[in-house]
């Protein structure tokens, strides 16, 4: 659920109680353990973390006007989430983070970059506070470069090799109207 809120202090005051508490409880320890590059604000309707135009002009590939995103978190309809984009996508971080997270004793209930959540309880915090440590802005910006960088190849291939594969098909059928202006002539 996005949140019309301006301010992260907004959003947090909007909440119920128990949620307000846990949220602002993580918010204390990414807030122990981020390089303070990162900017905290609102974006997408959620509190988070971004790397700033200042440091990173040209912003998040999908909306350069908004700064790179890094994480946020958010109260959903029946649970809460951290967003984790140091993690998504980039295999060796994903997989320490899930065993660190196995290591902890506690269940992981993740999707491609979040994680859910209904209690403070359930988050292995010091697994967190570590994947925070982990990824300064400039290994975060490194990391983001390389996977679009990556990704933008992938995608010419696949272009390449669909084009490939349509002038592959059309060629028999221009061959055969050929064959026939040739043949009548």
């Amino acid at each position: 659920m996005q949140s019309k809120a301006k301010t992260v202090k907004e959003y947090l005051a909007s909440l119920p109680a128990d949620r307000r508490e846990a949220l602002q409880a993580l918010r204390e320890v990414i807030r122990k353990h981020i390089d303070p590059k990162y900017e905290e604000r609102m974006d997408y309707g959620m509190p988070g973390w971004s790397v700033p135009h200042s440091i990173y002009p040209a912003g998040y590939h999908c909306k350069p006007e908004i700064p790179l995103p890094y994480a946020g978190y958010a109260s959903q309809k029946g649970h809460m989430s951290l967003y984790l984009m140091c993690v998504y996508g980039h295999t060796g971080e994903d997989k320490w983070f899930r065993e660190a997270w196995a290591k902890s004793g506690k269940k992981l209930d993740m999707g491609k970059s979040c994680i859910r959540f209904k209690k403070l309880e359930d988050l292995a915090l010091d697994v967190i506070a570590e994947a925070f440590k982990r990824t300064p802005v400039d290994k975060y910006i490194e990391f983001y470069e390389r996977t679009m960088l990556a990704n933008n190849k992938a995608a010419a291939k696949r272009s390449a090799a669909r084009k490939a594969s349509k002038s592959r098909k059309a060629t028999p059928v221009k061959a055969a109207k050929a064959r026939k202006k040739t043949a009548r002539r």
